[in-house]
C-alpha cells in the first residue's frame, strides 16, 4: 500500500523530530528530510503537504538555511512554522524584522478571522512562541490571521495558493489547540486521509520481510531491550523458524531481565532463541576497571567475541535484524540535524558475521510508534514499557570498580525505584528512571548499629526526544516510600539521594 506523505523540511529547529511524530499521531506518514531537497527531489518524493521547521537562524544571516524557490511553483500546501514562517514570508518578496520584544513562553493568540487552518480554534487560545525575528510585511495575497500582544503576525495564509505561516509551535504541548492546527493543514488543506497506522504497518512490514527474506535464514542480537525486542517479533512473525535469536547474558542486566527475556520470546513466542552465559566473563573483564569509557570499550569488545563465537556455532546466515529506528537514522546525519552521534545498533557485529544483508524493519519509526507497533504484535507491557539502558547495562550505572555485590545492591534498589514508580501509575509519564551506586559511602544508623554503606541515587527525567530533558517532579509521598524500602530491604546501602538537574548540563545517564 502507498500511503500518503508529508514531507517535513529540517531547518534545524530543536523541536523538528516532535513535528513529525506529531504528524504521524495524527494518523498520516511523514518524513524529516534535510531542507536543502531539490523541487524537482520534493516532486519525485510526491508529498501531499510540506512543512518548514523551525530554526534557530535569522533568514538574513549568512549561510542561513535556505529552500529551492521552486518549490512555490509545485502547487503543493506548504506550512512554515517560526523560521519556516519567516522563510515564507522572506523568499515569497515580504519582510521579516528583528522583534522589539521577544517571545518565549506562553502567550495568548487572538484570532483576526474564519480560515481552513484555524477552523475549530477559538477566538482567544494560549500558544508556545520561541523567537526574536517576526513577519513584518506579508507576501502579495496573504492576510493576518493571528496576533499575539507584541507579535502583530503570529499567523499568516493564502488559502487560493495553500500557503501557510504561524510563528508559534503548533507541535508542542504548550499550544492549547496546537494538534488542532496541524489536523487542520493535513486534512483540510491537503486532503490527508489518515491512513497510517500500526495495524497497516505490521501488515505490510510482514509482506515485505516475506518477500525480501523467503526461505533464507535470518539472525538477530536480541538484547530484550524494546527496539530488538520488537524488531525481533516482527522478523519471526513474517518467517517463523527461520530466525535465530542469540541473547549474549553478559550478567549486567537489571533484576529478572533474562528470566524474562528467555520465558516470553523463548517459551511463550517459541523463537530459536540461544542464550549465552557469560556474566563471570564481563566481570572478570572490568576487574579494577573505573573508567566509564574503558567499560564501554570492554564490554563491546567481549560482546562481539562472545556473540562470534554463538554466530559461528550457527553458521552462515542471509541476514541479520538491527533494530534501527529513525531518531538512528536522522541523528547519523541523513536530516539537518546532523551530526549528534553516530549509530551502529549491534556495535560493530557486521564485521564478524558472515551474512549477506542487514535487516531494518524500524527504521522508519520513532520509539512511540515502536512501542505501540510492539503492542500491536501482542507484546506485554512490561517488554514494551521496558525501561531505556544503555548497551554497558548496569556497569555503567555504578560509579567506580563493577562488582558482584554492587551488582546486587544496584539490581536490588533499581528494582524497587522502578516497582514503586509503577505502583504510583507513572510509569508512563517519566520518560527514563533507574537508580545509580555512587562511589560515596556514608554514615548512617540502622538497627541501632552504626553502618557505612553505599549511596543510592535516583535518576528519573522527563522529555520528548531525549536530545534535552527535565528532572521528573515525583511526589514526595512516592520517593518517600522509594527511599524507605531502600534502606530497609537493600544490603548495602544506607543512604538514598535524588538527581534533579536537568540535561543541560547534566546528561540522562551519570557514565
Amino acid at each position: 500500500m502507498q500511503h500518503q506523505k508529508i514531507l517535513v523540511l529540517d531547518f534545524g529547529g530543536q523541536y523538528n523530530q516532535l513535528i513529525a511524530r506529531r504528524v504521524r499521531d495524527l494518523g498520516v506518514y511523514c518524513e524529516l528530510k534535510p531542507s536543502e531537497m531539490t523541487a524537482a527531489e520534493i516532486r519525485a518524493f510526491g508529498p501531499i503537504g510540506i512543512i518548514f521547521t523551525g530554526g534557530p537562524n535569522s533568514v538574513y544571516a549568512e549561510n542561513a538555511p535556505d529552500v529551492d524557490k521552486g518549490v512555490f511553483e509545485l502547487g503543493i500546501p506548504i506550512l512554515g512554522i517560526c523560521y519556516g514562517c519567516q522563510l515564507i514570508a522572506y523568499k515569497r518578496g515580504g519582510s521579516v524584522v528583528r522583534a522589539a520584544a521577544s517571545e518565549y513562553g506562553k502567550k495568548e493568540l487572538i484570532l483576526c478571522g474564519e480560515d481552513a487552518l484555524l477552523g475549530g480554534v477559538p477566538q482567544r487560545s494560549v500558544c508556545w512562541m520561541s523567537h526574536t525575528d517576526r513577519v513584518e510585511e506579508l507576501p502579495a495575497g496573504c492576510k493576518v490571521l493571528a496576533s499575539t500582544e507584541s507579535c502583530p503576525v503570529a499567523v499568516y495564509g493564502d488559502d487560493g495558493r495553500k500557503l501557510y505561516g504561524v510563528q508559534f509551535h503548533p507541535e508542542v504541548a504548550h499550544s492549547e489547540y496546537g494538534d488542532r492546527v496541524l489536523k487542520n493543514f493535513l486534512y483540510a488543506v491537503c486532503g490527508a486521509k489518515g491512513d497510517w497506522s500500526m495495524q497497516n504497518v505490521v501488515q505490510e512490514q510482514v509482506a515485505r520481510l516475506r518477500e525480501k527474506i523467503g526461505g533464507k535464514k535470518v539472525l538477530c542480537a536480541l538484547s530484550g531491550g524494546v527496539d530488538s525486542a520488537v524488531a525481533a517479533t516482527l522478523v519471526h512473525r513474517a518467517v517463523g523458524k527461520q530466525l535465530v535469536c542469540v541473547f549474549v547474558d553478559h550478567g549486567l542486566h537489571r533484576k529478572g531481565e533474562t528470566e524474562e527475556v528467555m520465558r516470553v520470546f523463548g517459551e511463550e513466542l517459541g523463537m530459536d532463541l540461544v542464550k549465552a552465559d557469560a556474566g563471570p566473563l564481563f566481570l572478570t573483564a572490568l576487574k579494577g576497571v573505573t573508567d566509564p569509557e574503558q567499560k564501554r570499550k570492554i564490554i563491546g569488545k567481549l560482546f562481539i567475541e562472545v556473540f562470534e563465537k554463538e554466530a559461528k556455532k550457527i553458521g552462515a546466515v542471509d541476514f541479520l535484524v538491527q533494530g534501527t529506528i529513525y531518531p538512528d537514522v536522522i541523528e547519523s546525519g541523513k536530516g539537518k540535524s546532523a551530526v549528534i552521534k553516530s549509530h551502529h545498533n549491534v556495535g560493530g557485529l557486521p564485521d564478524v558475521i558472515d551474512f549477506k544483508e542487514i535487516v531494518e524493519p524500524l527504521r522508519d519509526l520513532f520509539k512511540d510508534e515502536v512501542r505501540k507497533l510492539g503492542t500491536e504484535l501482542g507484546l506485554s507491557d512490561s517488554i514494551v514499557w521496558r525501561q531505556p539502558c544503555p548497551g554497558p547495562a548496569l556497569a555503567i550505572r555504578i560509579m567506580g570498580e563493577v562488582t558482584e555485590e554492587k551488582l546486587e545492591t544496584l539490581r536490588d534498589a533499581d528494582a524497587i525505584f522502578r516497582e514503586e514508580i509503577f505502583k504510583a501509575g507513572l510509569e508512563k509519564e517519566i520518560w527514563q528512571y533507574f537508580a545509580v551506586i555512587t562511589d560515596s559511602k556514608t554514615v548512617g544508623v540502622q538497627g541501632d548499629f552504626r553502618t557505612y554503606e553505599n549511596v543510592i541515587a535516583l535518576r528519573a527525567v522527563t522529555s520528548a526526544d531525549a536530545m534535552t530533558a527535565d528532572w521528573a517532579r515525583i511526589p514526595y509521598e512516592v520517593l518517600e516510600r522509594v527511599s524507605n524500602r531502600i534502606t530497609g530491604e537493600v544490603k548495602h546501602a544506607n543512604r538514598v539521594v535524588y538527581d534533579i538537574t536537568s540535561k543541560p548540563p547534566a546528561t540522562i545517564e551519570w557514565e
